[in-house]
């Protein structure tokens, strides 16, 4: 018998860490608490710390996946860097963000990833996202299909991750069916168009 992931709590938030994942988050929190010896309240920037690590983790976790690998903590971790001891003078360079692109996902799509992927672009509510984009369908008098349409043909897709949930009948559909229609109007690669 094989232990597939190991359940971590960390601060307020519960999340289940690969084995790889979990060695890696425990290096990184022993590095932090030896930094920290020093600190008059370290427990208290742990436990933030702890709590940083969870949402970074959770925000980059794909719809229905339970389990934190490497390609979800590394990133993490480097979005949140290091732990500077107190009275280090050397405080290290804020990190840019790394630009989001937008993009459509098959993985948890309902007609072609659009919404998912103006959501997960945006930092928003998948749901409240496709109740905005009905209620605009019924106020337009169907005139957001046209717009939905657009958004379908000129977003890229996002690569489909090997191992991840299947894609549906519907999303994959219409995968197939832009992809070709990209290919009949000559665009290249994503967001180009052949001359």
């Amino acid at each position: 018998m094989q232990r597939i992931a190991t359940t971590v709590r960390l601060n307020r938030s519960v999340l289940q860490f690969d084995d790889a994942a979990h060695a890696r988050l425990e290096q990184y929190l022993a590095e932090s608490a030896s930094l920290l010896q020093s600190d008059p309240d370290p427990q208290e920037i742990l436990a933030d710390l702890e709590q940083a690590v969870a949402d970074q983790c959770t925000r980059r976790m794909r719809p229905g996946q339970t389990v934190v690998t490497l390609a979800e903590l590394e990133p993490a971790l480097e979005e949140i860097g290091s732990v500077q001891a107190p009275g280090s003078a050397t405080a290290s360079p804020p990190r840019e963000a790394t630009p989001r692109v937008l993009q459509q996902f098959s993985e948890g799509a309902v007609i072609s990833g659009v919404c998912l992927g103006l959501a997960r672009h945006f930092q928003l509510d998948v749901t409240l996202l496709r109740v905005i984009a009905v209620l605009l369908l019924l106020g337009t008098g169907g005139a957001m299909v046209l717009v939905y349409l657009g958004l379908m043909l000129l977003m890229p897709y996002a690569p489909l991750q090997s191992g991840g949930t299947p894609v549906r009948w519907l999303p994959a559909k219409s995968r197939a069916f832009t992809e070709f229609l990209r290919a009949k109007l000559g665009v290249d690669r994503p967001g180009k168009i052949a001359a």
